[in-house]
């Protein structure tokens, strides 16, 4: 069990840091889907392993850290659901 909580933990460590490059090199925005979802895995993965470890502060961090990315992540659903339901141009007449 201790080597599944570790690879999850390292596949957590790799989605931030991934995350974070791609933000860093242009890659993405914040405001991407992608980024959210990266940070949201990645931090659930750390919320398992600083769990399992009884590191309560990560835990919280990373609790807090993936309700952010939900929030985040509903308000790009909601924002791309508004622009879906606009007419375009060609149908405002």
């Amino acid at each position: 069990m201790n080597i599944a909580i570790e690879i999850v933990g390292w596949t957590g460590a790799v989605l931030i840091l991934v995350a974070y490059l791609m933000v860093s090199a242009g890659r993405l925005t914040g405001q991407s889907a992608a980024f959210q979802w990266m940070n949201l895995l990645g931090a659930a993965c750390f919320i398992v392993n600083s769990g399992w470890h009884g590191a309560l502060p990560s835990t919280v961090l990373n609790i807090l850290w993936l309700l952010i990315g939900i929030v985040t992540l509903w308000r790009i659903a909601r924002s791309a659901g508004r622009r879906n339901a606009q007419p375009s141009a060609g149908e405002r007449q």
